[in-house]
This record gives C-alpha cells, sequence and structure tokens, in this order.
C-alpha cells in the first residue's frame, strides 16, 4: 500500500462525486483523488498505470461492470492483487446481500453513505486515517 499514492473513487453519480471532491478539499489530505465512472475504465487505469493507488472507494451499483465485478477481476489479477491496494465499499445500499458478496471477494470494508455532508466528512475522515496509520506486507520499513 502506498500512502502516497492517489485515492481512487468509482462512483458513477456525479453529484455525489462534487460532494465527495469537496470533503477530500476539506480534509486537505495529501493524495490526489482520481474518479472514474465506470468500473471498466478504472480496472483499465489501474492495469495500465505505473502508479500504485493509496486505496479505492467503489460503489456498487455501476453500469457495464458493477463494483463486486470490479473487485473480483482486481483479485484475481497476480500484478494487482500483489499491490495491496485497500479496497472498500462505499455505496447507497446497505442490502445483506451486497454485503456478503463484498466480503466473500475479500474487500477491506463496506461502508453505507451517511446521509448527511458532516457524517460523510466523519466517515471519508476515519477511512482515510485508518489506512494512514495501518502497515501492508510491501511498505514495512
Amino acid at each position: 500500500m502506498n500512502k502516497t499514492g492517489p485515492i481512487i473513487v468509482i462512483e458513477d453519480d456525479s453529484d455525489d462525486q462534487e460532494i465527495l471532491d469537496e470533503i477530500f478539499k476539506e480534509l486537505d489530505f495529501k493524495n490526489e483523488i482520481i474518479y472514474f465512472k465506470e468500473g471498466e475504465k478504472a480496472l483499465d487505469y489501474l492495469t495500465k498505470t505505473a502508479l500504485e493507488p493509496f486505496l479505492i472507494l467503489s460503489d456498487i451499483n455501476m453500469p457495464k461492470l458493477n463494483g463486486i465485478e470490479l473487485r473480483e477481476k482486481i483479485n484475481t489479477n497476480e500484478d494487482l492483487r500483489i499491490k495491496c491496494i485497500p479496497y472498500l465499499f462505499f455505496t447507497t445500499s446497505g442490502e445483506q446481500k451486497h454485503v456478503v458478496d463484498a466480503y466473500s471477494k475479500s474487500v477491506q470494508g463496506f461502508f453505507v453513505k451517511p446521509n448527511t455532508f458532516e457524517k460523510l466528512k466523519r466517515t471519508i475522515k476515519i477511512i482515510v486515517e485508518y489506512w494512514l496509520e495501518c502497515e501492508s506486507p510491501n511498505y514495512i520499513k
């Protein structure tokens, strides 16, 4: 896990992207934030970039390649799996089937988007700060 790498946000809702962008600006984390509206485009970026992302925040319900399918493709790609990029679902649906499916694909967290700006900001802050403190096999010094 590269703690200085970009945070990848996969979210097909433009309004949610704008709110998250405002939150990340207010929190002033040093990581670049890269947004994707489709899982396929995120996967293409992840397989082709030399950059190693810090973490991935993904919606579940997306066109073409949904979040569960994307997680599975990342988890079965040896080059991506060894990068130890935390993959978290950040979605409006807390449906039990989605939670079970997510954890069966070795997701590192499942969060239902809070319904207020301040709660959403607090949740993002907790997530990022947690992963900044966490160690991963390929970055222990």
